[in-house]
């Protein structure tokens, strides 16, 4: 089993990511989203097993990726990530929950 996490960061070219960038970690265990400010940041982390959908939004030169918890509450959206990266990021995350359930 794989037991890095790995960062994918959102282009400084879109929306909301001009000065901080976000930030969505993804390992083995959790799916952390981090948005940057001028003072302090705000983090959200839902755990790999409480991922009901993954989304992907994709526009000319950018990709939304929209990823939704089994709680049912908004999903969170992650604007300005290259298609290869939204792409990389849900195939990661299916990877992370089959793991995890052939575990379980």
């Amino acid at each position: 089993m794989e037991t890095e996490s790995r960062i994918f960061r959102a282009s400084r070219f879109t929306r909301g990511n001009r000065i901080f960038p976000a930030e969505v970690e993804v390992s083995p265990t959790s799916v952390t989203l981090r948005k940057r400010r001028l003072i302090g940041k705000k983090e959200e982390s839902i755990h790999i097993a409480h991922i009901a959908s993954i989304k992907i939004d994709t526009h000319f030169f950018f990709s939304d990726v929209y990823i939704e918890s089994s709680g049912g509450e908004n999903p969170e959206v992650c604007h300005g990530h290259t298609k290869g990266d939204a792409i990389a990021m849900k195939e990661l995350i299916e990877k992370y929950q089959t793991e995890y359930y052939k575990r379980s």
